[in-house]
C-alpha cells in the first residue's frame, strides 16, 4: 500500500508492506509510484519506517520493476488510459521480448547488459531499504511485471540463457534474489511474490511455480507470497479466498512458508487459513484500504482482549461504555 496509508495503519497491523516501489524510474507502473533509486528517497522513507516501528509494526517494502506494463496513466486524476506517450512524460517500456501487453505500447527487449543494470538496481534499492530501517523485503515477480514476464513462456521468447526452459526463464529472478539477499544479510526476511498460474493455456502453471519455489528455497528465500494471473488477459474464477488453494499446495509440496492473498475480507476467514495450515500468513490488502480499522475489528470478533489500538483511542474500545 502507499507509504502514507501504510503509516496510518501501522498501529493496527502486525506488518505493513509498502507496495510496488520502483528500483529504477522506468520500472514504475505510473509516474505516481514510489521509488527507491536514490538516497533522497531513502531519507524520505526513514520517518515513515520509524513511525511504523514505534507502533509495533514490522516495516516491509516490495521492490518492483513493471516491465512491459510500465509507464501507464495512473488510475486516478486523469481520464486517459494505456501507455503514456513519451511527449507527455512517458517512457519506453522494456521486457524479456518485444511482446506488448494487450492495449499497451510495444516494449523493447532487454539486452544482457541492461539486465545486469537492473540486477544492480534491485541490490541498491535493497541496501537503501535496509539503511532506512526496513525489516522485510519482498521482490515482486507476479502480476505480469518484469520478473513474471521472464518466468512465463507467454511473454518470454528469448533464445539466450534467459529463455527456453523453466530453469533458464527463472535465471534472472534468481540473480536478483541473490543480489538482494547479499545486501540484506541473513537476519532479515526475504519474500518473493509469484503468480502461481497465468490462467491461460501455454502459460505458467502451478507445477511450474512449484519448481520455481524449489529453486528459490535454495537461494535463501524465507516466504512465498502466492498470487495468480496478471501477465495476460484471462478468465479468472474470482471469489472469496480464490487463491488460497495455490498457497496451500505450494506450502505442502515444497515445505516453504507461504502467504495467502485474494479477497480475504473476514476475520474468521483469515484465522481459518492459518489454523488449518493452508498458509503461514494471511495478507490483507484491499480490505485494509476499505477499513483502516480492520485489524481492530478482527481482534474484537476473534475474542482478543489485548487490542491493537493506539493509546489515545483505547477509551473508544473500552467494554461497557455507552459513549
Amino acid at each position: 500500500m502507499p507509504p502514507t496509508s501504510g503509516a496510518s495503519r501501522a498501529a493496527r497491523a502486525g506488518a505493513v508492506i509498502i507496495e510496488a516501489t520502483g528500483v529504477v524510474p522506468e520500472g514504475r507502473i505510473s509516474p505516481t509510484d514510489l521509488g527507491l533509486w536514490n538516497d533522497e528517497q531513502r531519507d524520505a522513507l526513514v520517518p515513515i519506517v520509524q513511525f511504523m516501528r514505534s507502533m509495533g509494526a514490522v516495516a516491509g517494502i516490495q521492490l518492483a520493476h513493471a516491465g512491459r506494463k510500465a509507464g501507464v496513466f495512473p488510475e486516478w486524476g486523469t481520464s486517459s488510459e494505456g501507455s503514456i506517450p513519451v511527449e507527455e512524460g512517458g517512457w519506453e517500456a522494456v521486457a524479456p521480448s518485444a511482446i506488448p501487453f494487450t492495449g499497451l505500447a510495444e516494449p523493447r527487449a532487454l539486452t544482457p547488459s541492461e539486465m545486469d543494470d537492473i540486477v544492480r538496481a534491485f541490490a541498491a534499492a535493497a541496501r537503501r531499504a535496509v539503511d532506512a530501517g526496513i525489516e522485510l523485503i519482498e521482490i515482486h515477480a507476479a502480476h505480469g511485471y518484469l520478473l513474471h514476464e521472464f518466468l512465463s513462456p507467454l511473454s518470454n521468447h528469448r533464445e539466450d540463457e534467459y529463455g527456453g526452459s523453466l530453469e533458464n526463464r527463472a535465471r534472472f529472478l534468481l540473480r536478483i534474489v541473490d543480489a538482494v539477499r547479499a545486501e540484506m544479510g541473513d537476519g532479515l526476511a526475504l519474500l518473493v511474490r509469484l503468480s502461481a498460474t497465468d490462467w491461460t493455456e501455454g502459460g505458467i502453471t502451478l507445477e511450474d511455480t512449484i519448481q520455481v519455489v524449489d529453486l528459490l528455497r535454495e537461494h535463501s528465500v524465507d516466504l512465498i507470497d502466492v498470487s495468480t494471473g496478471g501477465n495476460v488477459p484471462a478468465h479468472i474464477p474470482v471469489g472469496p479466498g480464490y487463491q488460497v488453494r495455490f498457497a496451500s499446495e505450494i506450502r505442502r509440496r515444497t515445505g516453504v512458508p507461504t502467504a495467502a492473498v485474494g479477497m480475504i475480507t473476514d476475520p474468521h476467514q483469515a484465522e481459518q487459513i492459518l489454523l488449518s495450515g493452508q498458509a503461514d500468513v494471511a495478507l490483507v490488502g484491499r480490505e485494509m484500504l476499505r477499513d483502516p480499522n480492520f485489524a481492530i475489528r478482527a481482534a474484537l470478533r476473534l475474542g482478543h482482549t489485548d487490542l491493537p489500538v493506539p493509546a489515545p483511542y483505547l477509551r473508544a474500545y473500552a467494554r461497557g461504555r455507552a459513549n
